[in-house]
Protein backbone atom coordinates (compact mmCIF):
# COMPACT_ATOMS: atom_id res chain seq x y z
CA UNK A 1 0.00 0.00 0.00
CA UNK A 2 2.85 2.33 0.88
CA UNK A 3 4.41 1.78 -2.54
CA UNK A 4 0.82 3.13 -4.30
CA UNK A 5 0.64 5.99 -2.21
CA UNK A 6 4.41 6.62 -3.11
CA UNK A 7 3.13 6.43 -6.92
CA UNK A 8 0.02 8.84 -6.30
CA UNK A 9 2.54 11.56 -4.76
CA UNK A 10 4.83 12.01 -7.48
CA UNK A 11 1.95 11.83 -9.60
CA UNK A 12 0.63 14.46 -7.94
CA UNK A 13 4.00 16.46 -8.35
CA UNK A 14 3.93 16.21 -11.99
CA UNK A 15 0.68 17.29 -12.63
CA UNK A 16 1.35 20.41 -10.03
CA UNK A 17 4.06 20.95 -12.05
CA UNK A 18 2.36 20.89 -15.17
CA UNK A 19 -0.55 22.89 -14.19
CA UNK A 20 1.84 25.89 -12.79
CA UNK A 21 3.58 25.57 -16.55
CA UNK A 22 0.23 25.68 -17.85
CA UNK A 23 -0.89 28.58 -15.70
CA UNK A 24 2.92 30.70 -16.78
CA UNK A 25 1.95 29.75 -20.58
CA UNK A 26 -1.85 30.91 -19.98
CA UNK A 27 -2.78 27.45 -21.44
CA UNK A 28 -6.43 27.89 -20.70
CA UNK A 29 -8.41 25.82 -19.39
CA UNK A 30 -5.63 23.43 -18.70
CA UNK A 31 -4.01 24.64 -15.27
CA UNK A 32 -7.83 23.80 -14.25
CA UNK A 33 -8.18 20.62 -15.86
CA UNK A 34 -4.63 19.14 -14.64
CA UNK A 35 -5.10 20.56 -11.15
CA UNK A 36 -8.30 18.53 -10.38
CA UNK A 37 -6.89 15.21 -10.45
CA UNK A 38 -3.68 16.88 -8.51
CA UNK A 39 -6.53 17.53 -5.70
CA UNK A 40 -8.19 14.40 -5.90
CA UNK A 41 -5.01 12.58 -5.43
CA UNK A 42 -4.42 14.58 -2.38
CA UNK A 43 -7.57 14.30 -0.95
CA UNK A 44 -7.16 10.52 -0.81
CA UNK A 45 -3.67 10.88 0.31
CA UNK A 46 -4.70 12.89 3.31
CA UNK A 47 -7.58 10.75 4.23
CA UNK A 48 -4.97 7.87 4.48
CA UNK A 49 -2.64 9.99 6.81
CA UNK A 50 -5.34 11.41 8.36
CA UNK A 51 -4.33 14.84 7.60
CA UNK A 52 -8.05 16.59 8.02
CA UNK A 53 -7.19 20.46 7.04
CA UNK A 54 -4.95 19.40 3.68
CA UNK A 55 -8.79 16.99 2.95
CA UNK A 56 -10.94 19.47 3.44
CA UNK A 57 -8.65 22.40 1.81
CA UNK A 58 -8.75 19.83 -1.31
CA UNK A 59 -12.11 19.21 -1.18
CA UNK A 60 -12.79 23.07 -1.10
CA UNK A 61 -10.27 23.42 -4.41
CA UNK A 62 -11.91 20.47 -6.39
CA UNK A 63 -15.44 22.03 -5.97
CA UNK A 64 -13.57 25.07 -7.36
CA UNK A 65 -12.11 23.41 -10.38
CA UNK A 66 -15.50 21.87 -11.37
CA UNK A 67 -17.14 24.62 -11.58
CA UNK A 68 -14.52 26.74 -13.05
CA UNK A 69 -13.79 23.53 -15.56
CA UNK A 70 -18.32 23.87 -15.82
CA UNK A 71 -18.44 27.56 -16.63
CA UNK A 72 -15.19 27.68 -19.10
CA UNK A 73 -17.09 24.65 -21.20
CA UNK A 74 -20.68 25.98 -20.40
CA UNK A 75 -20.05 29.67 -20.96
CA UNK A 76 -18.02 29.25 -24.28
Amino acid sequence: MLRHVETLKWVAVALGLAATLALVLEWHPWPMLLSLPFCLIWIYVAWLNTEPQLKYINIVFSGLYVWGILRYFLAG
